[in-house]
């Protein structure tokens, strides 16, 4: 049976990826964002200049702000790039979009997807064994499902493939890394997360818990007669070490000739440039939307009442462009205090992590709440970096009630987030569709494979339902009430903080749902 199982997965695995790229090459001529500028810039600069000024050359803009091994991605499409548009990689060539352009740069985003492809082949090997009984329906196979989830997310869909990004490559690496340490492949899986950290470094978001995790489970995972950690051990050192040169390695090769050329700090004040504001152009919908917000209706109050004259000068915090911004009534918060509250965030799922390691399962949860927590506490969040919790959640949603239950919430509301990325008519229709399609495809699956029996409750509260449907009414005021009241121009941010608010508070409300069920419930359940 279990064979029969295997052998349904791998007749429909390929057909879902076939049908998928179909889409994704269907929507080659759609709008794309800046980001296409983005990466055509980081072409023109790899491929015209020598390395030395990579990290230096400002004539856009859209300076490279990547890691090395992303500068070095560049560099090899470019040489494949000049043969299709070599105007391309005109550094002062600003703007440039041929059709060849777009071409190349579509394929290249949809051929570098064949890693996530990969990666998540390997996840639902994972998941099928861990399966004891295999599915009877199509429906209810978990392989299958989480193929789906990942291979046909809707994040990505119009991140990547309309408004224009490289994720999916990045998010196969990620998904590569967990699939390893899930198969306890520890090394492989440390060297791919290490390679994953010199592409894009907004993966140091979770990196706590594969730190944690690979000292704990791997390094240090031999223990005293009394339950104690044995410390000093030549396995525990040459592990230690092992891990170390692994990681050291993938950064040498990565930073080396920057290093070498004195660099580093020039590379390092790109990737991290903390003078911009706390939240984005578009507030992504963590704790500091909904901290804004309390700030304006402050502002609001206090120019009501008159009692307190207040300087509304700095109170914008939304142009997403490099400069500080100050609140008008709440204290402004600097890069420290979201520092602070990221690791506080973070602590109560990582000691439980070294206190109880519970395999990969309690890893994939820890690597969850860490996303979870940069999110919605990290400095100048964009509102695309949702995926890094839904993505790893989806390996546990198949698996786990409480895993889909808080999946459904979170990536309904984050999906539904994502909306003002494509703000232009023509897509309107296609991420409507789009969304639709694979929520409700969501919800159907991940139902069937949690809920066996009649008796068995129901993933969401009534409650939550209810707040989920509250997205039908928001929608129809900000993309059709609202432009037909003729207030986009009086109001043209309205639509966007009605979205952003609403999505927080059900990106908070899920996160307190995970914490508490999979830290502090289950550690009452433990000791009880």
């Amino acid at each position: 049976m279990a064979a029969s199982t295997a052998n349904l997965e791998s007749k429909m695995f390929w057909p879902i990826f076939g049908l998928v790229t179909s889409l994704k090459v269907l929507l080659i001529p759609s709008y794309h964002s800046t980001d296409f500028e983005v990466h055509r810039n980081w072409l023109a600069i790899t491929h015209s200049l020598p390395i030395s000024k990579w990290y230096h050359e400002d004539t856009s803009q859209w300076t490279l702000d990547y890691p090395p091994l992303f500068a070095w991605f560049e560099f090899c499409l470019s040489h494949i790039a000049r043969y299709f548009d070599p105007k391309m990689l005109g550094v002062t060539n600003l703007d440039y979009t041929s059709d060849a352009t777009v071409y190349f740069q579509r394929m290249s985003v949809i051929f570098t997807d064949l890693v996530l492809v990969y990666a998540t082949k390997e996840c639902c090997s994972v998941v099928r064994q861990s399966k004891k009984k295999p599915a009877a329906k199509m429906l209810g196979d978990s392989g299958l499902v989480l193929a789906v989830l990942l291979l046909a997310s809707f994040g990505l869909l119009i991140i990547d493939h309309i408004h224009f990004q490289y994720n999916g490559f990045l998010f196969g690496l990620l998904l590569l890394s967990v699939a390893r340490i899930s198969q306890g492949r520890n090394i492989e899986g440390a060297f791919w997360f290490a390679t994953l950290l010199n592409f894009k470094h907004i993966y140091l978001y979770v990196a706590p818990a594969f730190i944690v995790h690979l000292l704990r489970s791997y390094c240090f995972r031999d223990t005293n007669k009394d339950g104690t950690v044995r410390w000093f051990s030549l396995a525990a050192v040459s592990r230690l070490a092992c891990l170390g040169f692994i990681v050291l390695s993938v950064t040498a090769v990565s930073f080396g000739p920057f290093i070498a050329m004195n660099q580093l700090p020039q590379v390092l004040s790109r990737l991290f440039p903390f003078k911009r504001g706390l939240s984005h152009a578009y507030w992504a919908p963590n704790f500091w939307a909904l901290y804004n917000t309390f700030d304006k209706f402050l502002l609001f109050s206090v120019k009501r009442s008159g009692l307190v004259s207040v300087n509304t000068s700095s109170a914008s915090m939304t142009g997403g462009l490099v400069q500080e911004y100050q609140h008008s009534v709440l204290p402004s918060v600097p890069p420290i205090v979201t520092f602070i509250l990221t690791v506080l965030g973070m602590m109560p799922s990582l000691i439980r992590l070294w206190i109880s390691p519970t395999g990969s399962k309690g890893f994939v949860r820890c690597l969850v709440l860490c996303a979870y927590s940069s999110f919605l506490f990290g400095w100048h969040v964009h509102e695309k970096a949702i995926l890094i919790i839904i993505l790893p959640l989806s390996v546990l949603a198949v698996s786990h009630p409480l895993d889909a239950k808080v999946y459904l919430l979170l990536t309904t509301v984050g999906h539904y987030s994502l909306f003002p990325l494509l703000y232009t008519p023509q897509e309107m229709p296609i991420k409507v569709c789009l969304f639709c399609a694979f929520t409700l495809f969501s919800f159907m699956a991940l139902h069937h494979i949690h809920r066996s029996g009649e008796n068995q409750p129901s993933l969401l509260s009534p409650v939550e339902s209810l707040y989920l449907l509250g997205l039908l009414p928001l929608f129809m005021y900000t993309d059709v009430i609202h432009p037909l009241l003729g207030l986009s121009s009086r109001l043209p941010f309205l639509p966007l903080l009605m979205t952003s608010i609403y999505c927080s508070l059900g990106v908070v409300y899920s996160w307190m749902v995970y914490l508490w069920s999979c830290v502090f419930l289950s550690e009452k359940k433990k000791s009880s």
